[in-house]
């Protein structure tokens, strides 16, 4: 295997945005890796629609922001208040050399600024709740949208991107609502209510300080553009490193069977040392931000301070005013560094917005038809007729397939790897939905069954295994969640898994975790057997279902598989032969066709494909 450049490793690893979907065996698509798309910088195609969209979440609290707002502007005028009371301190107590009320006035500008701490508090409070309600509202629509998305999007898209966008692009915009939209709002009104006390007070060095406002704006936009595209352009190098860490981890047992580990180690490194150069541009021009502005804002508060000294001298202005609006002179310039410091984040919170949005409009599953129906009982007559199909339409998978199978009938599909096998069961249960032909299940298209229906009466059990964390008997009741503990023992029985999980350390009350790792592969898949038993569901089908378990076990899997295929009608995908010796019929495909057909011994018989592939004259590619 060539090694692969940065170029290719960010562009498989990071999938903001969609690639066309499974692309074959080798391509991705069910039997191969999945394929990725690339994101890897630049601004919000629509910054003003991504805004929007995202104070969508906190207008539900329109009446808490008006608190925090009315909050705010106490903060402010306390903070204004308190400063401007100096000016009679200085000039009455101070200057005049007064001690008498000195003390009194003190009181109160300390009552002032207590009053302006307790409205901060208040309106922080406030805000949290409103941010922490916005955030979760906005993980419940993206975790409720992964529910509704086709397969085809876990077929083209990387789960450690997926769960960047549940971490950190949420943490980022967490941190915008709860920090940046506050001292943008505050900032705002504080040079409001700054500018016009400074007015009111000397129009002059007013203006000295308001000619720094163009080079305090300058310098905010030129590191700010710098800052937006290095924030976007490090999120998506995280999502690669974060892909790249998921996909390595679940698939160490095949990295080190393969001594695959340096070249994980190269690529890893290559990945994550453009993800630190990303991140040393990001934070280098978020961090710059504060002490450019803030270097600009003591020249200006030097020169103000100075003119002003001048203006005392010649009596022109009192000492208590220069002291007060040397004070507003720096307050002025605090909430322009305050805002500007604050771009970083909100850059870095509207990449991960999009990110984030992106999947939200991502195209879900098509919805039932109108008139679909919900049948009370399925039989499981499934036909095909002249089925045509392909992940992407201009590459088709499934030429003109027709077949059929009688209530209670065994089906088996061989043929080589990426012939269409699991293609089929998958369009059964509409993962996908056909281009050409039709697909029906007791005389009923399934376009118009509802999907609920449709897939509550299809089990699977699939060549890859997964259980979830929770005990054994949770983990089989998944496949029919109103079951009682009985049924769930005789469906590990009908799977012969009732003999190992007696062994259990908790028999079935032992807590699985991390995908069953204290099972071995074997017994997992005995659990997905045993859930899929449970189902009742009349329709059943195996994708390689006993490929991970030896032959003992595999025995004992077939003698619970006739039981648990009594009166199903099964769909069975087997590279093991002897497993479908006893199926009704027998559908040897080859590159989407299906060039032989009939039972174990009309194809024998043939002389054909299948007895190529029986005898061992021709082995399975």
């Amino acid at each position: 295997m060539a090694k692969r450049t940065l170029e290719d490793l960010a562009r498989q690893y990071n999938s903001s945005v969609s690639t066309n979907g499974p692309r074959g065996p080798m391509g991705g698509g069910p039997g191969g890796p999945r394929g990725r798309g690339g994101h890897m910088g630049g601004k919000p195609k629509d910054t003003k629609k991504v805004v929007s969209r995202l104070f969508s979440y906190i207008s539900a609290y329109k009446l808490r922001l008006l608190v925090v707002l009315i909050f705010m502007l106490l903060n402010t005028v306390c903070s204004l208040a308190g400063s401007y009371m100096l000016r009679p301190i200085m000039n009455n107590y101070i200057a005049a050399g007064r001690l008498e009320g000195f003390l009194y006035a003190l009181l109160v500008l300390a009552g002032v600024y207590l009053c302006g701490v307790c409205a901060a508090y208040i309106q922080a409070r406030l805000m949290l709740g409103i941010s922490q309600n916005a955030v979760e509202r906005i993980r419940n629509d993206l975790f409720n949208k992964l529910q509704k998305l086709p397969i085809r999007f876990y077929d083209t898209e990387n789960n450690g991107d997926i769960m960047s966008r549940f971490t950190n692009d949420i943490d980022n915009i967490d941190m915008m609502i709860n920090n940046s939209i506050v001292s943008v709002i505050s900032g705002t009104i504080s040079l409001v209510g700054t500018f016009a006390m400074m007015v009111s007070m000397n129009i002059w060095l007013t203006l000295i300080t308001v000619a720094f406002i163009p080079i305090f704006a300058l310098g905010g936009q030129v590191i700010g553009k710098f800052s937006r595209r290095y924030n976007t352009a490090q999120q998506a190098a995280l999502g690669a490193v974060n892909g790249y860490i998921e996909e390595t981890v679940s698939g160490q047992k095949v990295i080190k069977v393969f001594n695959h580990e340096e070249t994980c180690v190269e690529e890893f490194n290559l990945l994550n040392g453009d993800l630190r150069e990303k991140q040393m541009k990001s934070q280098f021009y978020g961090g710059i931000m504060g002490p450019v502005m803030g270097n600009t804002s003591q020249l200006s508060y030097a020169l103000t301070a100075g003119i002003g000294g001048i203006l005392v001298a010649m009596g022109w202005f009192d000492i208590g005013g220069l002291t007060v609006f040397v004070n507003y002179s720096k307050q002025f310039s605090m909430p322009i560094n305050q805002i500007s410091m604050q771009m970083t984040t909100i850059f870095s919170a509207l990449a991960g917005a999009e990110r984030v949005f992106n999947i939200l409009d991502r195209e879900e599953e098509e919805p039932d038809a109108i008139d679909a129906v919900d049948p009370e009982k399925i039989m499981g007559d499934v036909r095909l007729d002249h089925v045509t199909f392909g992940y992407n339409p201009d590459k088709v998978i499934l030429k003109d397939i027709s077949l059929y199978a009688k209530p209670g009938q065994k089906i088996a599909f061989v043929g080589s790897t990426g012939a269409g096998k699991t293609t089929v069961t998958n369009l059964l249960n509409r993962f996908y939905d056909i281009q050409d032909g039709t697909i029906t299940i007791d005389g009923m298209n399934i376009r118009d069954i509802k999907r609920v229906t449709l897939r509550k009466n299809i089990a699977m059990v699939l060549q890859d295994t997964h259980l979830f964390t929770g005990t054994v008997m949770e983990n089989i009741r998944y496949g029919r969640l109103d079951a009682t503990d009985e049924e769930v023992i005789q469906a590990a029985k009908t799977a012969s898994a009732h003999g190992f999980i007696t062994r259990l350390e908790n028999g079935y009350d032992t807590m699985l975790e991390g995908d069953g790792a204290n099972l071995s592969q074997g017994q997992r898949q005995l659990l997905n057997i045993a859930r899929a038993a449970l189902s009742k569901a009349p329709i059943l089908v195996l994708d390689e279902a006993t490929s991970s378990v030896d032959t003992r076990t595999e025995r004992l899997i077939e003698q619970g598989m006739d039981a648990l295929m009594k009166n199903r009608t099964t769909f069975v995908i087997a590279h093991r032969l002897s497993t479908v010796r006893n199926a009704d019929a027998i559908m040897v495909l080859e590159q989407g066709e299906i060039i032989e057909r009939g039972n174990h011994d009309q194809l024998l018989e043939l002389k054909g494909r299948y007895y190529e592939l029986y005898t061992g004259k021709k082995e399975l590619d």
